[in-house]
Formats: structure tokens, C-alpha cells, sequence
């Protein structure tokens, strides 16, 4: 089995036989289940989103970023984590990958899964309302790649069970109101002179399930290898870079690994990059998979509710949760 130490890049997993047969899922999973195990990050190729939708996602961003500031802090992060968050806003904690001292070289606006007035769930943690820029055709675009987005990840949720020995629905339980995040980021170039600890994003593994990212052609992606060193993952067209977060490596009793990673844009110009993390209920409990467990290799986490956890790095991470300006 291949690891982060013996790659020079990452491999490309293609779905275009998604759902085809069942053969054709459990082809997947077998190259899933290699992935993940062995480097937690991949590319993903022909997952049926049309490249016109991507091309419309990157200008949509490009035009909220454009606004003049004031504009753009109007609609500054609310209490449920949905609007903008200005460079230099936001510190990645992640004492096991990193000492991080500097805040994130970054700009973004976070949009969510859509929660309904009238949800109990309303109001509470991460379930409100997002906040919308008054540009032409932005939300339709918005909302368009992330019903695409989400009708992928829920057809990936039956490989995925497959490659672990589990039934092939044993995950659809807990997504069946998932906790969905996409961030639109804008990464101004880095000055020549910044220190070495400055990043567009510091590393850090993500928190939840999986993240899928379309990024543009600037690069500055790289994952770290488990030697310590770090590998480009530059953009390749047609590709999403695919990733286990902190909750999926959990639940596989750490078979599947969740990957630091980090930003740098040194492209002279800027850096646009939309990540759509798919995650679990906020009241799913995260309790090792049976497959993942036996008597030489015990659950190494005590069972845990999603919502629990994600809310803990969120209050940690961001400025606005402490309270100071976004």
C-alpha cells in the first residue's frame, strides 16, 4: 500500500461507472479504500458536474470578491457561521500539525446548507440563515453547484460503505440532513518578503466527513507527507481534489487518514478555490464502524456527536466566535 512518503502526486480516482453495476461500485471502492488508507487525498474526475457550472461558480466568486470592502463586510459572518470572513480573520489551532501564529492570508464567503424558518433546528448551532450578495445570477449559481455537489456525495456514500464491509446503506442514516459548508475563498498573492510562517491557509486537517475542492489554475495546495515533507497538488483540469476530514478517519478507527494540508500563493496573482465540505448530521454520533475495530486494534475515540465537535473548532478557529470584528 502506496503512502504520502513514496508519492510525487496524487492519484486520479474516475467515476464515471458510478452506480453503472455492482461491479463498478466495488471497483470504486477498492480504489477508495487504497486512497484513503494510504494518503487521504486523491483527484476525482467525472462526478457529473458540468465544467459550464464550475466556470460559473469561479465567476460568481470572482465578483462577489471584487466589491469594494464595505460591500463585502456588510455581510460579515453571522452566528451560524454563514457570510464573509476578511483576511487575516481567522487562526488555524491544530497544535498536532502545526504551531500556528499568524492568522489564515485569506478572504471567503461561507455559505451552508439551506435551513427552513419554520426547522426546529433554526437558529441553533450552524442552522440559519445565509447571507447573499446582491449580484446578478449569484445565488442561482450558488445553488445550482451545490445541489450538484450534494447529489455526488450522496451517490459516493454507497462505494464508500463498500470499500469499508459494511452494508452498502450503512451511511445514509446520517445524511439525511447533511451539514453542508462552501467556501468561496479568494487568496491574494503573497508578498515576496512574507515569512515563512505566513499562508493563505496554515496547516490543518478538516473537521468533518469529506471535502471535495475545484480550485483554479494558480496552485499552492500542498499536502503533507508522512515523512513530514509536503506534495503539490496542483489543479488539473476536469478534477476535484478530494479529502478525509477529522470525523470520517474517526469512524474508520483511523483506516482512512485525514491529511494535513495548507496554502501558499506564490502564483504572483491571485488564487480563487471553492471547497464543498459534505458532512454528517450535526446529531450523528461518530462511533467506530465495526469493520474498523477488532481485539489488536480497538477504537482509539470514544463515541462523539458531530455537532459537538465541529462546534468546538469552530469557537476556537474563528475571530467572530470570540466575539471580535470578522
Amino acid at each position: 500500500m502506496s503512502t504520502t512518503a513514496d508519492r510525487d502526486t496524487l492519484p486520479i480516482v474516475d467515476f464515471a461507472d458510478l452506480g453503472t453495476s455492482e461491479a463498478a461500485d466495488l471497483a470504486l471502492a477498492r480504489q477508495l479504500d487504497t486512497v484513503f488508507s494510504g494518503i487521504g487525498f486523491c483527484y476525482f474526475r467525472n462526478i457529473g458536474v458540468p465544467q459550464p457550472l464550475v466556470d460559473a461558480l469561479f465567476a460568481a466568486s470572482a465578483s462577489f470578491h471584487a466589491q469594494p470592502e464595505p460591500a463585502k463586510r456588510a455581510l460579515a459572518m453571522n452566528a451560524t457561521h454563514r457570510g464573509y470572513m476578511a483576511p487575516n480573520s481567522s487562526v488555524i489551532v491544530t497544535s498536532s500539525v502545526a504551531q500556528v501564529k499568524r492568522p489564515n492570508y485569506s478572504e471567503s464567503l461561507m455559505l451552508m446548507h439551506e435551513v427552513a424558518t419554520t426547522d426546529p433546528r433554526h437558529g441553533t448551532e450552524v442552522h440559519g440563515p445565509n447571507q447573499w450578495p446582491d449580484l446578478p445570477g449569484f445565488r442561482p449559481t450558488v445553488e445550482a453547484y451545490e445541489a450538484a455537489m450534494r447529489a455526488f456525495c450522496t451517490r459516493l456514500l454507497r462505494p464508500m460503505a463498500l470499500a469499508l464491509d459494511l452494508p452498502p446503506d450503512w451511511f445514509l442514516p446520517h445524511f439525511e440532513k447533511p451539514t453542508t459548508f462552501l467556501r468561496m475563498l479568494h487568496y491574494p498573492p503573497q508578498p515576496a518578503d512574507a515569512p515563512d510562517d505566513a499562508f493563505g491557509s496554515a496547516p490543518h486537517t478538516d473537521y468533518g466527513f469529506l471535502t471535495i475542492l475545484c480550485q483554479d489554475n494558480a496552485g499552492g495546495l500542498e499536502v503533507r507527507r508522512t515523512d513530514g515533507t509536503w506534495l503539490k497538488a496542483p489543479p488539473i483540469p476536469g478534477t476535484w481534489v478530494v479529502n478525509v476530514a477529522d470525523m470520517l478517519s474517526r469512524w474508520t478507527n483511523r483506516r482512512w487518514q485525514s491529511t494535513p494540508h495548507r496554502v501558499k500563493n506564490l502564483s504572483g496573482g491571485d488564487r480563487f478555490s471553492n471547497p464543498y465540505f459534505f458532512d454528517m448530521d450535526m446529531d450523528s454520533i461518530v462511533a467506530c464502524v465495526p469493520t474498523c475495530a477488532g481485539p489488536a486494534d480497538p477504537p482509539r475515540w470514544a463515541p462523539e456527536r458531530y455537532g459537538d465537535y465541529l462546534m468546538e473548532r469552530l469557537d476556537r478557529n474563528y475571530a467572530y466566535r470570540k466575539g471580535a470584528a470578522a
